[in-house]
């Protein structure tokens, strides 16, 4: 870049003025050119440090601003650097200023963070325990206590990395931690245990091919702060939602170059053929309400990054967390498509799952299909084709909007959560809305054409307890998170089976793993796209604790020592996984029909019932009813191969019984049946005969069962 005004400097170092685009820290091979956005800003200050972080050896006014973004080019300087912002304006809180050039501040851009916060009230932009609150205003240096922002270099050899190819019916997404999942593996070197590194060793990248997943679904790796509260309780933000840099992850998960780990660790998986996805919060930021600390947007200009109530003095918090940021403003909105660019370019990320979505797509107020933010990434070439995963909810007025995200858009499924939950927890009445869950949910997909595929089906998540707490706990017990057990959700359709937490009871647990299978095998059998969480399929317990997001540690680690009840479940979850890919007929990329399909006029789905005679309409409103036949016909499938020739499958009859008892379930005459699953049997294999015999099958209490048609002469 060539000078092409007078030069601006303090001590050695030359300020030239730069380029307004693009924003962040972005060096070439003369140096480095520096972009902030601030509408309301007065001044702004580059503050550059020395190598270590602690000294700050220049100050330099970026005096060029172009449509409000503050720039300019510091020659001779190198990616590692490391810097910060002050900024000055007004501090008029009543009006939504909240500028303080006493905080340092953290580039929005920033590609990597340096060091951690060290909470005190030298954070905050007013005085702690002043009487006007958020209304003074605070001069300490926060300096001492914040970390830098450091200049990256983005070159990176991928040799020729690319995005798996899959279809969105193929996908099975694995819920994951990154820390977590290989903190305690025998198996990972030490350094890498609980990294992005721990994700690319031999034995970690064995197990999840085994078990047959696709995608992983990573929760936040996006830098994250850990509340002062947390701190303060000897706890940690270990979930990971309290964003503050969406461009660099979080250095907790790296070594000495996260970006570079972070690179690798996308790489490696690539080269096995697994997607990687990232939950990301764009929802709100780690700053919090308007009595939050002052680390980046709130600094740099809170009346354009957060939504403001009428009163600007206070935010609107739609998201439960104390802000919301402001996707209205199109250089908010710039901020998040900028992010969610860089990590699919430079990162090679093949796809984002929305933390409470709705708020993303919330106009004035209220959720718009249409909204900014919505429309963007329909029609933006670099992220449309990638996966796009909605939670579909936030905590405003109209925030809940399963099957309201527009075309492109997969959402997570909680009514098919609590269906499952319920329906085999021996509920009544559920019938109907169990066989809509097994079926893609058309009642909330249908309507826009999406397909099963819009519906992420799972059991647990990382909010809630893990499948053996589901099973093994009527209660929460989070005593552990330091809030008197009142965190978390209370309503968990939970059913401890006879115990509360772990017994020596042979019955009551050989029951709890039946269920277990049950659940699994219900999912990966369901259309849509299933969500395991990881460590369900080895029976990982946080011991009844519902909300473990700030345990950062053995409660929350996994681990890897199993026993024959482990190794078990792990073996029947292959087993489904593998069933599930073989057979085009658990995954269809449209909905049944359940109308009489192809020559043979049987229809593509039929209901039975205990008798083997099909459900009348109104049947399926029985409050009695917990026992009912799903019947596949493999025949016809609305789908082709990709030489464009139809599809063909065999045709499956599975059994549900959720009653207690053995239910003799009548089979459809003319045809022979062989056994593939059932859950009964500790190992969820079926007896040595596989064939059935008879023209009935004894389909036990609590249990689910496979049956592959073995003979398609007769006409049913």
């Amino acid at each position: 870049m060539t000078k092409t005004a007078a030069q601006h400097s303090t001590s050695q170092y030359e300020l030239w003025p730069g380029s307004p685009f693009p924003l962040g820290a972005n060096p070439d091979d003369e140096g480095v050119n520096f972009a902030i956005f601030s509408r309301h800003a007065e001044k702004v200050e580059l503050c550059l440090f020395e190598d270590g972080g602690k000294r700050e050896v220049a100050r330099l006014p970026l005096r060029e601003r172009t449509d409000f973004v503050w720039h300019g080019y510091v020659p001779r300087l190198k990616p590692g650097a490391l810097y910060a912002y002050r900024v000055h304006g007004p501090y008029a809180p009543e009006h939504g200023h909240r500028f303080n050039p006493h905080k340092l501040l953290l580039d929005p851009y920033a590609k990597a963070l340096v060091g951690e916060i060290k909470w005190s009230d030298a954070h905050f932009g007013y005085r702690i325990g002043d009487k006007k609150e958020d209304l003074s205003s605070d001069k300490r240096e926060s300096a001492p206590v914040m970390p830098r922002c450091q200049v990256v270099d983005d070159r990176f050899d991928w040799d020729g990395d690319f995005h798996p190819v899959r279809s969105c019916n193929e996908r099975i997404v694995y819920e994951m931690h990154v820390g977590g999942y290989t903190r305690l593996h025998p198996d990972v070197p030490p350094q890498n245990q609980g990294k992005f590194l721990g994700l690319t060793q031999q034995h970690v990248i064995d197990h999840l091919k085994s078990l047959g997943v696709t995608t992983l679904e990573l929760l936040p790796v996006q830098a994250f702060i850990d509340d002062r509260v947390l701190v303060q309780r000897g706890l940690r933000n270990y979930w990971g939602y309290n964003t503050l840099g969406y461009f660099a992850p979080d250095a907790r998960f790296g070594g000495q170059d996260p970006v570079r780990d972070f690179k690798q660790m996308v790489k490696t998986l690539h080269e096995n053929d697994l997607e990687v996805v990232l939950d990301v919060v764009y929802n709100h930021t780690g700053e919090g309400n308007e009595k939050g600390p002052t680390l980046c947007f709130r600094g740099i200009d809170n009346h354009t990054y957060y939504r403001l109530g009428e009163d600007k003095r206070y935010t609107a918090d739609f998201t439960g967390c104390g802000n919301s940021l402001d996707l209205r403003h199109p250089r908010v909105l710039q901020l998040v498509v900028d992010s969610l660019r860089y990590w699919v370019t430079e990162m090679h990320v093949d796809g984002f799952r929305f933390d409470l979505a709705t708020t993303l797509g919330r106009d004035s107020p209220g959720f718009d299909v249409f909204a900014p933010f919505l429309a963007v990434l329909r029609q933006d070439p670099i992220l449309a084709p990638r996966l796009l995963i909605a939670e579909p909810w936030d905590l405003g007025e109209g925030g809940y909007q399963v099957g309201g995200f527009p075309p492109g858009w997969a959402e997570w499924n909680d009514q098919y959560r609590d269906t499952m939950r319920a329906y085999w927890k021996g509920d009544g009445g559920l019938i109907g809305d169990f066989a809509r869950r097994l079926t893609g949910s058309h009642d909330l997909f249908g309507h826009n054409e999406r397909g099963p595929c819009a519906s992420v089906n799972f059991i647990t998540a990382h909010d809630g307890f893990t499948l053996n707490d589901l099973v093994s706990y009527n209660e929460k017990h989070n005593e552990a998170n330091g809030e008197d057990n009142r965190d978390g959700n209370d309503n968990n359709v939970s059913w401890n089976h006879g115990a509360e937490g772990p017994t020596d009871d042979p019955e009551i647990n050989a029951l709890r793993e039946r269920s277990k299978r049950n659940f699994l095998g219900t999912m990966l059998l369901s259309q849509g796209v299933p969500m395991l969480t990881a460590g369900d399929e080895v029976g990982r317990t946080q011991h009844g604790n519902n909300n473990a997001y700030c345990q950062d540690n053995e409660l929350n680690w996994h681990d890897w020592y199993w026993d024959d009840p482990k190794w078990r479940l792990l073996n029947f979850t292959k087993k489904m996984i593998r069933m599930r890919k073989e057979h085009p007929i658990f995954r269809r990329r449209d909905f049944f029909r359940g109308v009489p399909v192809g020559d043979a006029s049987r229809k593509d789905v039929a209901w039975l019932k205990p008798d083997g005679q099909e459900m009348t309409n109104e049947e399926w409103d029985k409050e009695f009813a917990r026992c009912l036949g799903m019947w596949l016909n493999g025949d016809w499938l609305p789908e082709s191969d990709d030489r464009g020739k139809a599809l063909r499958d065999a045709s499956y009859l599975v059994l549900f019984n959720a009653h207690h008892d053995r239910i003799d379930f009548k089979l459809p005459a003319g045809f022979g049946w062989r056994t593939e699953v059932d859950t009964f049997s500790e190992t969820g294999e079926p007896a040595d005969e596989r064939a059935v015999p008879g023209d009935s099958y004894p389909l036990e209490g609590r249990s689910l069962v496979v049956l592959r048609q073995a003979d398609d002469n007769a006409t049913p």
